[in-house]
């Protein structure tokens, strides 16, 4: 899928997330802060929550999986440090990472690639 198109969808599942999730807000709202705070979460997608997943792999294994919640919820958090997306606390950012997950999810499946079908 193109790199454009996948931060787009990223960008409207954080809308929709923020909607649904109270605790959740853009800085100063509008599509500029939205699509940085998109481009944030996608880098500590894909570079700091790898290391945090192989870092806890004990207790993930322990409780069977449920501790990607939290780690997922603390991959959100790091990045609304980093940008302009303010989560008010620690379950915000859980709930919030599952349903930016979700959605997001729902999303690549609705507007992807058609090739892969």
């Amino acid at each position: 899928m193109n790199l454009l198109v996948r931060w787009g969808l990223n960008a409207l599942a954080l809308w929709v997330t923020v909607q649904v999730v109270g605790g959740m807000s853009i800085a100063s709202g509008g599509l500029v802060p939205l699509l940085l705070a998109a481009l944030v979460i996608g880098l500590v997608n894909a570079i700091v929550r790898p290391v945090m997943v192989l870092l806890t792999l004990p207790v993930t294994v322990l409780t069977f999986g449920l501790f990607l919640l939290v780690v997922n919820g603390l991959a959100l958090a790091l990045a609304s440090v980093l940008s302009p997306l303010q989560i008010a606390g620690f379950w915000s950012a859980v709930w919030g990472a599952l349903v930016l997950s979700v959605v997001s999810a729902l999303l690549s499946r609705l507007f992807g690639d058609s090739r892969r079908r």
